[in-house]
């Protein structure tokens, strides 16, 4: 038995709208079915997948601001980088971006509602 590749991920939130709205209305993940679960959440989907899950109601380990010892998630995009890293400051989200050194990939780097650090990398141009 073997990885095969990442299914999804989960993570915490104190606020299911406002993670909702970034995940979904900022980043365009779309919000699909989810299991009848007897605690609120999303299942958050790309390409068909549901690729974030998304946890309201219980406690957050730790401070509750970061993400552990997890550095960061990374998500393959598309579209125009410059557009989403202005939308993303202008819902007041601190965003770093560069590009790696020999591949030409440009990343933008925010943390989302609940303190998880997102990377979102883009083809070189």
């Amino acid at each position: 038995m073997a990885v095969e590749g990442v299914d999804h991920y989960t993570i915490l939130t104190k606020d299911l709208a406002a993670t909702r709205h970034f995940y979904c209305d900022l980043l365009g993940l779309s919000e699909g079915w989810r299991p009848p679960f007897t605690f609120p959440g999303l299942w958050l989907y790309a390409g068909g997948h549901p690729v974030v899950h998304v946890i309201a109601g219980r406690p957050i380990p730790g401070n509750g601001d970061g993400t552990g010892a997890v550095d960061h998630v990374a998500f393959k995009a598309a579209g125009d980088v410059g557009a989403l890293k202005m939308k993303l400051e202008a819902e007041g989200f601190e965003v770093s971006s560069r590009t790696v050194p020999s591949s030409g990939v440009r990343q933008l780097f925010c943390r989302d509602p609940s303190g998880v650090q997102v990377e979102l990398n883009y083809a070189p141009m």
